[in-house]
């Protein structure tokens, strides 16, 4: 029994010199990306691995379990993809796109032998099940922090009675799969994008996990369409899409990025992502720092369901200093836009309660505790509406650049405290210095484009000259090497953790070497950051100097 197998589970079984080479571990769910549990299982030995959900994690411990309650009950199990790489998308193709072969063209695809997938035997179960293994276990006593919620003391080993045998029966072949991208072209600007997304494959019936999203975008492309066949196309384009693949290593939008990259690093100006999207009464999100001002005062144009209130006053009841977004991480489609690509990216939602990736996430579960007045779907599709139209219809597209200063100082200030934390002395002084420069600069360029607005007639080429030098802002993060061992996340600002999956890693190039405990590698890594804040504050400047 591994906890949550995660990288500390295993070293503390390491240290407690319990081996799990060739046995089968257990591991409930939670702590890190199921794939990670994997990997570290693999490099350790294990001959198979079971991931459960446990009821302290979920189930009956947090309420009464579905169908009475909207907790996980003892028959609900959670699948997913287990694929642990360096990059999203097709495993055979990395940095290409995984085009189908023509007649005229052969697209060359890896081994799977040389890829790195899975080896061993994984399988989920329901704790239902995982409680007849776990009873049986007879070794010592686990650690202070592993006990689960199932009504018996969890051990850490079994014994000679104990036999687990594991058996998956998985075909790998090739498939090929279809991304729908809907394209509304602007009228002045159709070289300019604003790109919303969600996936719609699903792991089974997946009304949480991806079609509330997919609904809800559904319905925004309907009145999008509507408005535009009433004569009032977006000044730029807006393409909607729905990606595939998705559960099985965001594959779909991977691949449209790949084969698009150098076309959208020249014309995207925002990706918005709908996964999971629709789930219940919550309004709440991610986001990178230039989005965040335009998505606060969407919120403050849309009504909150059966209220009087705005969406914003539900989201941000007392005055607040920053918007409340977070920092935009791992696990879903805008990974490629932002991270490989650097295109400025927000993932919303109306959150609440999901039975995710299992068979109960079904329309009875939405229609009982999600949306039964489905409400909720059609106020996110009006958030998204009135953003998507504000980044298309505005002269100069509202990129809140005064946000990249504060949220690098904030970034700089919490490794340096993380760095603390785990015994390191750590002062990032010339990325300070370099980042007040930045807001300096940030700030004269957001007083001048107010101005500008007011002042000057507004020719279609100046302002194609202003948001260009705009949309290039935050490529000026894109490290055309990479991260350390991680050469397709190549965002200095934002990367998945290597380590656990999903959570946002900020500023990964310097904070993979405080995990490390490198501290060697601080100084060259402060001045690939010092040089990229540097470079950022050079093009505001410039861009400010170039203003009519």
């Amino acid at each position: 029994y591994a906890n949550f197998g995660r990288l500390e589970d295993f070293e503390k079984l390491d240290e407690l010199g319990v081996s799990v080479e060739g046995r089968i571990v257990i591991a409930r769910y939670g702590g890190n990306y199921r794939g990670y549990k994997v990997k570290y299982a693999e490099e350790r030995g294990a001959i198979g691995l079971i991931i459960y959900t446990d009821p302290a994690n979920g189930g009956y411990m947090s309420g009464p379990v579905y169908p009475e309650g909207k907790s996980w009950s003892e028959s609900t199990v959670q699948r997913g993809s287990i694929l642990n790489l360096a990059y999203t998308g097709d495993p055979l193709t990395p940095f290409r796109p995984a085009l189908p072969t023509t007649g005229r063209e052969k697209v060359e695809r890896l081994d799977p032998g040389e890829v790195g997938l899975p080896t061993i035997p994984v399988t989920p179960l329901p704790y239902g099940s995982a409680r007849e293994i776990l009873k049986r276990m007879r070794g010592e006593p686990v650690p202070s922090g592993w006990q689960g919620g199932l009504p018996f003391d969890y051990r850490l080993t079994g014994d000679r009675g104990l036999t687990v045998r594991l058996r998956v029966d998985q075909p790998k072949r090739l498939v090929r799969i279809t991304n729908v991208v809907g394209t509304l072209v602007g009228s002045e600007f159709p070289d300019e994008w604003v790109i919303l997304g969600s996936h719609f494959d699903a792991w089974a019936f997946g009304a949480v996990d991806p079609n509330g999203g997919t609904a809800m975008l559904l319905t925004l492309a309907e009145a999008l369409g509507s408005i535009a066949r009433d004569g009032h196309r977006p000044r730029r384009t807006i393409r909607i899409a729905h990606w595939d693949a998705e559960e099985y290593g965001i594959i779909g939008s991977t691949e449209w990025v790949e084969q698009f990259r150098d076309e959208l690093a020249e014309k995207a100006i925002a990706y918005v992502n709908a996964d999971m999207s629709v789930s219940g009464p919550n309004f709440g999100g991610a986001s990178s720092p230039s989005l965040k001002s335009v998505i606060a005062a969407a919120t403050k144009a849309v009504s909150y369901p059966g209220s009087d209130e705005v969406v914003y006053q539900r989201w941000v009841p007392e005055p607040v200093k920053t918007v409340p977004l977070g920092d935009i991480g791992g696990g879903s489609d805008h990974v490629a836009f932002y991270t490989h690509i650097g295109v400025p990216s927000a993932g919303l939602s109306m959150s609440g309660p999901s039975l995710y990736h299992s068979n109960y996430d079904d329309f009875a579960f939405f229609e009982r505790f999600c949306d039964p007045d489905f409400a909720f779907g059609p106020t996110l599709a009006r958030i998204d509406g009135i953003l998507a139209l504000r980044l298309a219809n505005a002269d100069i597209i509202p990129y809140d650049i005064t946000l990249y200063s504060a949220d690098l100082a904030r970034h700089a200030r919490s490794l340096e405290v993380r760095a603390e934390k785990l015994g390191m002395q750590l002062a990032l002084d010339d990325l300070h210095a370099a980042v007040a420069a930045l807001d300096t600069a940030s700030r004269a360029l957001s007083a001048a484009l107010s101005q500008s607005l007011a002042d000057w007639p507004h020719s279609s080429a100046a302002l194609r000259r202003i948001n260009k030098g705009l949309i290039a802002l935050e490529r000026i993060f894109v490290r055309e090497d990479g991260l350390q061992g991680r050469p397709w996340s190549r965002s200095l600002y934002a990367a998945p953790d290597p380590f656990s999956g999903y959570a946002a890693w900020m500023l990964p190039g310097l904070r993979y070497e405080i995990e490390t405990d490198n501290p060697g590698g601080i100084p060259d890594w402060e001045a690939v950051y010092v040089g990229a804040v540097e470079k950022l504050t050079r093009a505001i400047r410039k861009l400010a100097v170039t203003l009519p």
